[in-house]
């Protein structure tokens, strides 16, 4: 009876071998970007923070020893910093930074954290700037040599910060907001909006000063275009990666963006492809490309300039 009892007792040994077999489950890992090295990190942050430096510093000089010793105004939070220096008497400096400051945050909401803190630099690197270069004497007097001279190095120093991935004036922020829930493009919201701020100015320093703007205005807008290799506001774009998955993600969560997958195949090797489509703005080119080499350093990325965008699904999601 004791024996049975044993026996009983015992478990079956096919159950045991059951339970030795089942496979324990392994929590999933998610896939993870490839991360830069140190040197590849800090070459990249060194190279940014030059070309912020040096364009903001341009955007200084052709500020304070060119426009505004001739009453000439750019646009944007700019040239509204500008008039209200010079009715004030204060330091054009403040309001740079003052004027700029509301927009930052929007930046952030809409763009990001490296953006914002991008244009926080430059801002604080151009308002500096004024500072010290306001008791330079200017070049030239001539307003119409101003105007040229201002609007060129203005565009240059632009270009150079939008393509680091920041910006100096808040206007185009502006502009994508509006976007977002208007049917105009971004270029013809910045565009509109210039166009009170430049006509205010002859009110301020007489009409054909307001027209001297207009000069430096447009060879600025010219020159931000050739600066950063683009002509409109809004940008088309092509990746071509294994890790199509995970960087269309990436490009939805962090950009805010929506993205198309298009079949694609190799005609050398006939092999089939995911293609990523999507459009983005201006402002959000570099952070795109930095996304997309964090995932895949080797993806295949297309830039491609649009010369408008509406309808469909390019309005972007707030992202935090």
């Amino acid at each position: 009876m004791s024996s049975e009892l044993n026996v009983l007792s015992q478990p079956p040994q096919s159950s045991q071998s059951q339970q030795q077999s089942q496979p324990q489950m392994q929590p999933t890992q998610q896939p993870q970007p490839e991360k830069p090295t140190s040197r590849s990190l800090q070459a990249r942050l060194l190279r940014r923070f030059i070309f912020l430096t040096l364009g903001a510093t341009l955007m200084a000089v052709g500020l304070e020893i060119f426009l505004v010793p001739n009453r000439i105004i750019d646009g944007g939070i700019t040239g509204i910093s500008i008039m209200v220096s010079h009715i004030t008497q204060i330091p054009l400096g403040v309001f740079l930074t003052l004027f700029n400051l509301p927009f930052l945050f929007m930046g952030y909401k809409q763009i990001g954290k490296t953006f914002a803190l991008s244009t926080l630099f430059a801002v604080l690197v151009m308002s500096v700037g004024t500072y010290f270069l306001h008791p330079v004497s200017p070049l030239t007097i001539d307003p119409l040599l101003a105007a040229v001279f201002g609007g060129v190095i203005l565009g240059i120093g632009v270009g150079l910060v939008i393509r680091s991935g920041g910006s100096l004036d808040g206007t185009e922020i502006v502009a994508i907001l509006i976007n977002k829930k208007a049917p105009f493009s971004v270029g013809e919201i910045v565009m509109f909006i210039n166009f009170f701020i430049l006509g205010s100015a002859g009110f301020i320093f007489g009409w054909d000063h307001a027209m001297y703007s207009l000069i430096a205005y447009y060879l600025a807008f010219k020159l931000i275009d050739i600066t950063i290799e683009g002509i409109d506001q809004s940008k088309s774009v092509w990746i071509i990666s294994e890790k199509y998955k995970e960087i269309g993600d990436a490009l939805t969560q962090r950009l805010g963006r929506g993205v198309t997958y298009l079949d694609g195949e190799g005609a050398y090797t006939g092999d089939s492809k995911k293609v990523i489509f999507v459009v983005i703005t201006r402002l959000e080119e570099a952070k795109l490309k930095s996304i997309v080499e964090d995932w895949d350093s080797q993806a295949f990325l297309a830039v491609g300039n649009i010369h408008d965008v509406k309808g469909g699904r390019f309005k972007k999601k707030d992202i935090h």
